[in-house]
């Protein structure tokens, strides 16, 4: 069972760093007032550090499923969140490792948000 658990565990995170990293493919991604109010620029910017973080330890990851993540940006932190939707947005995935039944939303806000 633990290995089974642990498979899954390793293609959902998988899945979330392809996600985060550029394949839009697998979901959508939504920002907060605070984000949108940057300049695009530095929007650009924080979206490059959102696909090039790999700061996961057990503090910010403990399940290990790499669906989130601070960044520090201008002084300012910045956290970036991977929730599992059914396709219809509506409902929680049922399975957030098979992508037929997962959309992947990917809230990029302020941490004061």
């Amino acid at each position: 069972m633990a290995t089974i658990e642990a498979t899954q565990v390793s293609t959902i995170a998988q899945f979330n760093d392809e996600f985060r990293q550029g394949n839009h493919s697998l979901g959508r991604i939504f920002t907060t007032p605070r984000v949108d109010g940057l300049s695009s620029d530095d929007q650009q910017e924080l979206f490059r550090l959102v696909r090039t973080f790999d700061d996961f330890n057990l503090s910010n990851d403990p399940r290990g499923e790499h669906n989130f993540g601070c960044i520090e940006f201008k002084g300012e932190v910045y956290n970036f969140k991977i929730d599992y939707y059914a396709p219809n947005l509506i409902h929680g995935s049922e399975d957030s490792g098979d992508l037929t039944k997962t959309t992947r939303v990917l809230t990029l806000m302020h941490s004061s948000e």
